[in-house]
């Protein structure tokens, strides 16, 4: 549960911070500063507004025509001048919340790429959505905290600038108010504070889980519907939206009992001030004018006063963000500046070759241990094929070996990354061209058409390009090209990027013998040595040396002639 302590301003101070001294805290600063001035000239406007109301009411009680038009007259002139003012102090505010965001988002994206931290978010239960936090929670950040800066400054001016019209008409009523506004104040924070804020917090929580699951059922929706699992995606589903729905409740039932609070706090206003000076304007003490400037002032001192009263219920959804974003940030921000600290035991050494010297491999959890003691090199132009049950740490193995997985002990020597492509079972089909397809990872290369139409072809996949509009046509190429097709790119990367090192993750498993055999032989003709997982005997013929992994982290190495594959 969140508390409504100094807790929560460290919190918000940790993201808000960075910005306002970074590398555009002078645009920023002067933009605030600009938004500070206009919500003065507002304030200005408003004890002007409410003077000349005042003014014209006294006049009309008097039936005093030239006071009464004149200060119409007045009124519009001021009004040719208040309109620009307020209007371009809303343009001020929404350009600076959108800057910022710019930023942030800028800076959140960096920290979450950096030391993939993404990936490390997968085994972390306690980062639920972080795409939510990204593209909403950063988004109510800004604009939000903009909102209460900007309420709270202007505050402030109203205080000051009416405290003096009250003062020189009722005294008694600026100190009813001072109490007044103490004690609704302390009411809202002491009643209703932990209990708002803490089912926010569970509110975008639940809600969040609740968009995810039906995200999950559109990318999964084949595989959902070959096993016919309707019924227990929509159950699950519906879990997830009861849950929503229950939290929503619980959280409308105290919003119900703040806005009891509320309205009555707020409606009591209507007549006190009337109340207080009622005696002098019937003894004709004072005019109706100053009872009515009276009123406007008591009002606008009472909105400045009760800033937290008035707002508790945006405050409290604030708050739940802020926590939210905070952990997220606290996640990214350690994995950043933690690398190294966290990298457990594994030492990682770049040297021209690929070896493994002393491994033993545990789960990031620690409590599972995958591999002991393991020690082998494998030589330029003599692959390694990695074989074993289910379940009995391969790739694993490959996730260590590209550094995913530093959990245990032991070296790893490996080339520079660059050097090395790693190719997972179900190859990742980004959203964007057939070019970008072929050339991912690699971004801005020179290559002709024909040379990407020529290594289509020798991937055997000579009528892509001519079928789905050529190689600039944009379309989700997860779900128009089979798995195969998509493992048959996947190598035409390996093709075009010719790396020292590939790291095949069962690549071929969706694939015709004979394509697997043509694309092996391409990859050994062109240089690179191979690293491969998978279960077919198909491909042992391109290796040198089979590691077997047979379970409890134990192992065998073999020469690959002399291997047999267990039935």
């Amino acid at each position: 549960m969140i508390r409504f302590d100094l807790r929560l301003w460290h919190r918000f101070r940790s993201i808000a911070a960075p910005y306002w001294s970074g590398e555009e805290k002078w645009s920023a600063r002067g933009l605030l500063v600009l938004l500070v001035v206009l919500l003065l000239g507002q304030t200005g406007f408003d004890v002007l507004f409410n003077q000349l109301t005042g003014e014209f009411t006294s006049a009309l009680a008097a039936k005093d025509a030239d006071r009464f038009w004149t200060s119409i007259f007045q009124c519009l002139a001021i009004l040719v001048v208040a309109v620009p003012i307020y209007a371009f102090y809303y343009y001020v505010r929404d350009k600076l919340g959108l800057f910022w965001r710019r930023w942030l988002t800028g800076r959140f994206l960096g920290n979450y790429f950096n030391h993939r931290a993404y990936f490390e978010l997968n085994s972390n239960s306690d980062i639920d959505n972080p795409d939510q936090r990204v593209a909403e929670d950063i988004k109510t950040f800004t604009q939000e905290s903009l909102f209460f800066l900007l309420i709270l400054v202007g505050a402030i001016l109203e205080l000051i600038a009416f405290i003096g019209v009250l003062w020189s008409i009722s005294i008694e009523m600026v100190g009813f108010l001072v109490v007044y506004a103490i004690v609704g104040t302390t009411v809202t924070l002491l009643v209703f504070g932990k209990v708002l804020i803490g089912l926010n917090f569970y509110q975008l929580r639940r809600e969040a889980d609740f968009r995810f699951s039906l995200v999950r059922i559109r990318e999964n929706a084949e595989a959902i519907a070959f096993y016919r699992g309707e019924e227990q995606e929509s159950r699950q589903v519906v879990q997830h939206f009861n849950a929503a729905f229950a939290n929503f409740n619980k959280l409308i039932r105290a919003q119900l009992n703040l806005n009891l609070f509320q309205y009555s706090y707020s409606f009591i206003t209507i007549v006190l001030p009337s109340a207080i000076i009622a005696g002098r304007v019937l003894s004709g003490e004072l005019e109706v004018g100053r009872a009515i400037q009276a009123a406007g002032a008591f009002a606008a001192i009472l909105h400045a006063l009760t800033v937290i009263v008035d707002n508790f219920e945006k405050f409290s959804k604030f708050s739940a963000g802020i926590d939210r974003l905070y952990s997220f940030s606290r996640f990214i921000t350690q994995k950043k500046g933690s690398a190294a600290k966290d990298a457990d035991k594994i030492e990682f050494v770049q040297e021209p070759r690929l070896a493994i010297e002393k491994l033993t491999l545990q789960t990031p959890n620690h409590k599972r241990i995958l591999l002991k003691d393991l020690s082998l090199a494998i030589n330029l132009g003599e692959g390694l094929l990695i074989v074993g049950a289910s379940g009995s740490g391969k790739s694993s193995l490959l996730r260590a070996i590209a550094g995913l997985w530093r959990s245990g002990s032991g070296r790893i020597i490996r080339p520079d990354i660059a050097e090395m492509l790693f190719l997972p079972q179900r190859p990742y089909m980004l959203l964007g061209t057939l070019r970008s397809q072929l050339l991912y990872p690699q971004r801005d290369v020179d290559i002709s058409d024909d040379d990407l139409l020529s290594l289509l072809q020798r991937v055997n996949l000579p009528d892509v390009a001519e079928h789905f509009g050529g190689l600039d046509a944009e379309l989700d190429w997860a779900k128009v090209l089979s798995v195969g097709e998509q493992q048959r790119v996947a190598f035409a990367r390996v093709l075009l990027t010719a790396p020292r090192f590939a790291i095949l993750d069962e690549a071929t498993s969706a694939m015709d013998i004979a394509n697997e055999n043509s694309l092996y032989k391409q990859l050994v003709y062109s240089g690179t040595t191979l690293v491969s997982t998978g279960h077919r005997p198909s491909i042992k013929k391109f290796h040198s040396q089979v590691l077997e992994l047979t379970g409890g982290g134990n192992w065998t190495l073999h020469v690959a002639g002399d291997y047999r594959f267990r039935r």
